[in-house]
């Protein structure tokens, strides 16, 4: 019955990540598709079956999320329930389920709260604010000059004249080239990178970037401070601080103009745009296996949000949902 209810899950996934409309629908062999993606990470990262083809590592925690009303997300169903649970998953970049936690660079966070009625609506980030390249083809490039040859070694001359003649790489590349290694996940902030909409009632639109500022502030540790850590040191970071404080998130929506690009994810809005409380999630617990098997799609949103035509946006739902379906299968 398990079997026959997994397998059911998978052709259910897959069939969602040919089609709606995704580039992964597109029968162009020129188009950057959905498992192309998957591939790649596994080429950068090796074969892990059974886990996340990109974010392998991870830490699951459960917690809170008390909303704040504001007349620009007025009535949505996600701030008018009152306090709801939330499943948590914290994360490093990369393919590989056992990467050094000392290493700095990209953290990620996929939060997913549940409403009243059984409706979910997820938030997905990272530490950078801005993602490597304008669209879905531009970093399928800039991955794969990541790509060691025969021999185990990369080229960084040809990532680099990638990067030279891709002007939408660059941001985020010279985020990485100062990134530090991050204390805890209570102490990094995360941002959405993409946008979305919320239809009010009276038809008006709210056009907004949502990012999440951790109530312990950002602490990160010096390259020599992080040599002294162990390997894995974050999970017992964050239960110590669950044990001495409050750990908790505020999640704020920057709210756009009209020219702020609705499409493109490699570019960051202006800090001065007006920005908007959505609420407070308080992480309770943290460890175990509860989010194991939740798929941490950033286009699954409660009444009233909707996502943007951003390429790199849209094919997320359609990777997330192959790597989802070879994890349930073991693969």
């Amino acid at each position: 019955m398990k079997r026959n209810l997994i397998t059911s899950s998978i052709t259910a996934l897959l069939v969602i990540a040919g089609t709606n409309g995704f580039p992964n629908a597109v029968a162009n062999d020129n188009v950057v598709k959905a498992n192309d993606f998957v591939e790649l990470f596994e080429k950068l990262g090796g074969k892990h079956p059974g886990f996340r083809k990109a974010h392998a590592r991870g830490l699951c925690a459960s917690g809170t999320f008390v909303p704040t009303s504001n007349e620009y997300f007025n009535k949505a169903a996600l701030l008018s329930n009152g306090v709801l649970p939330v499943s948590i998953r914290f994360s490093l970049g990369g393919a590989n389920p056992n990467s050094d936690e000392k290493t700095p660079g990209a953290r990620g966070i996929g939060m997913q709260i549940k409403l009243p009625n059984g409706a979910l609506h997820t938030f997905t980030g990272n530490n950078f604010p801005v993602f490597a390249g304008k669209d879905p083809q531009t970093f399928y490039g800039f991955l794969s000059t990541l790509v060691p040859d025969e021999n185990g070694k990369r080229d960084p001359a040809r990532t680099m004249a990638y990067i030279q003649n891709n002007p939408s790489v660059q941001a985020n590349a010279m985020w990485n080239k100062t990134a530090k290694t991050a204390l805890s996940y209570a102490n990094t902030e995360f941002f959405g990178i993409h946008t979305f909409y919320f239809e009010q009632p009276n038809g008006n639109k709210t056009k907004f970037r949502w990012h999440i500022e951790p109530s312990l502030g950002v602490k990160t540790l010096e390259k020599s401070e992080a040599a002294k850590m162990p390997t894995r040191f974050l999970a017992d970071t964050l239960a110590q601080q669950l044990n001495d404080n409050t750990v908790s998130f505020k999640i704020m929506a920057s709210l756009g103009e009209p020219e702020d690009s609705d499409i493109n994810p490699s570019q960051q809005w202006p800090s001065e745009r007006p920005q908007v409380s959505l609420g407070t999630v308080t992480v309770k617990s943290s460890g175990g296996d509860e989010c194991k098997n939740t798929n941490f799609d950033p286009n699954i949103l409660s009444s009233g949000f909707t996502p943007s035509a951003d390429p790199v946006l849209r094919m997320r739902s359609a990777t997330y949902a192959i790597s989802f379906g070879k994890r349930l299968s073991g693969q």
